[in-house]
């Protein structure tokens, strides 16, 4: 016959230590992801270094810990780009529905001064911008949802931007902000280097936002 007194003991030891597995995976989630900005759809992932003597290795993104922070959609395109001279500037640039995208953006080289502003009507920081420094050196990441303006400035020679998208790369659906019409404080020189593109972007205030906070995208 079995000692009932033992298996009610192992029962509930299996139940607290499956507690702190998961809570455990809380607390890692939370020092991976953070939401420093007043405005908490924006979210800055500190992916962890493990170091030893030939360097360090790191897991810069995982399905499941997107997931986990609530980011169910899936990331369905990468991009690259590389940036030859310090005080280059690219921006601001989305997409709107139905092919609008969320990107999870880091530097792989160099840094750059990466910004978001949330151009969602309706939003209590419409038009507000956000700006995080990201670099190699630091291995850290923003991710800009669905309804925010993007754009970088390289802050040094030779740096290369990498970004994850929600959706692919869609022509007919994308638009450009003029990169000093919203009086974001770029730590700019000299006039910056841009493309005849995004230099002939909308002026922000005469724009007309495609997206609304609430409506799906």
């Amino acid at each position: 016959m079995p000692d009932l007194i033992k298996l009610h003991d192992q029962a509930w030891a299996t139940k607290g230590q499956a507690h702190n597995d998961q809570r455990k995976r809380k607390t890692d989630l939370q020092d991976v992801m953070t939401r420093p900005f007043d405005c908490p759809d924006l979210i800055v992932l500190n992916p962890r270094r493990f170091q030893d003597n030939r360097g360090w290795f790191s897991e810069t993104w995982t399905q499941k810990q997107m997931q986990e922070a609530g980011i169910v959609e899936p990331l369905v395109q990468d991009n690259h780009s590389y940036s030859t001279m310090k005080g280059t500037l690219r921006g601001l640039h989305y997409q709107r529905s139905p092919r609008a995208q969320h990107k999870l953006v880091r530097c792989s080289r160099g840094t750059v001064l990466d910004v978001a502003v949330d151009a969602r009507l309706g939003s209590p920081t419409y038009g507000r911008s956000y700006s995080l420094e990201l670099s190699a050196a630091n291995g850290k990441q923003l991710f800009i949802p669905k309804g925010f303006l993007h754009g970088f400035q390289t802050l040094e020679d030779d740096c290369e931007v990498q970004y994850k998208c929600s959706d692919y790369y869609a022509p007919d659906h994308e638009g450009i902000v003029r990169w000093d019409s919203l009086g974001i404080a770029w730590p700019l020189t000299t006039a910056p280097v841009i493309s005849d593109k995004d230099r002939d972007g909308a002026d922000f205030a005469l724009w007309k936002s495609p997206f609304n906070l609430g409506v799906p995208l």
